[in-house]
């Protein structure tokens, strides 16, 4: 008698099987999808740095003052420099009329000094120093301030730093900040402008402050009594800020 033979296909063949079948079918009727880069899928955005600078006068002065003197013991030494200074600040109270918080005691030192040659290990005396400094907030008054000074510390008076600076900057820090955003936000649109977008909205801001330190006054650092007739000319001192500003491009 005739029989048809049946043979047992495995069913996990036959799953796979049909599984390719549908794969090849659904590939022929899909459309072609587009491909997504990642950059597709952030925002657009441009980073600019803009700066801006805006100038001011000068208002105060601070002068740094010292007593120097160099005695046989440290004591001695120490106590001369005491004394010298205690009439100088007296004398710029009493006389120029400067505020005592706008006086303070900034070092105060005493140093051996060896005997022989090379510095051996002889100790000499003893060198003391006494350092103040003094903020003028008139100008004109400066010449009044080094006059007590040198006349009070005589030979033992030493002139170690003046500076020039800006008491109240708020004003030109707004100013210069102003700048630097508009100097950035120019930037931006001009990219903008070049890529054929729109300039969006601001994704971040940060700033550098620029300033320039207070302006060192070119004098002599020795002897008061000549700085006394030296005039002072402020000058101009900048303010500046640098910003870095992301935007978004739409």
């Amino acid at each position: 008698m005739p029989f048809a033979a049946r043979v047992k296909t495995p069913t996990r063949v036959l799953a796979a099987a049909a599984l390719g079948l549908i794969a090849v079918l659904a590939g022929c009727d899909a459309s072609p999808s587009p491909i997504v880069s990642g950059s597709d899928t952030e925002v657009r955005q441009v980073t600019v740095v803009g700066s801006g600078e805006v100038q001011g006068t000068p208002d105060t002065l601070t002068i740094t003052a010292a007593m120097e003197v160099t005695g046989p013991d440290a004591a001695a030494a120490l106590n001369q420099t005491s004394q010298l200074q205690r009439g100088v600040i007296d004398g710029l109270v009493d006389d120029a009329g400067i505020d005592r918080k706008d006086i303070n005691t900034s070092q105060v030192s005493v140093q051996p000094q060896y005997a022989g040659p090379g510095g051996g290990p002889n100790i000499a005396g003893y060198q003391a120093s006494n350092t103040i400094d003094i903020k003028v907030r008139e100008l004109n008054n400066a010449a009044r301030v080094f006059d007590i000074i040198a006349g009070t510390g005589g030979n033992a008076t030493r002139i170690n730093n003046v500076t020039l600076g800006i008491e109240d900057d708020s004003q030109l820090v707004r100013e210069a900040r102003a700048r630097a955003f508009n100097d950035a936000k120019s930037r931006a649109e001009q990219y903008a402008l070049l890529a054929e977008l729109d300039l969006g909205k601001v994704i971040s801001i940060s700033e550098v402050p620029s300033s320039s330190p207070p302006t060192p006054y070119p004098g002599a650092r020795g002897g008061a009594a000549e700085m006394a007739s030296v005039p002072i000319e402020p000058g101009q001192q900048t303010v500046g800020f640098n910003v870095t500003v992301v935007y978004e491009l739409t």
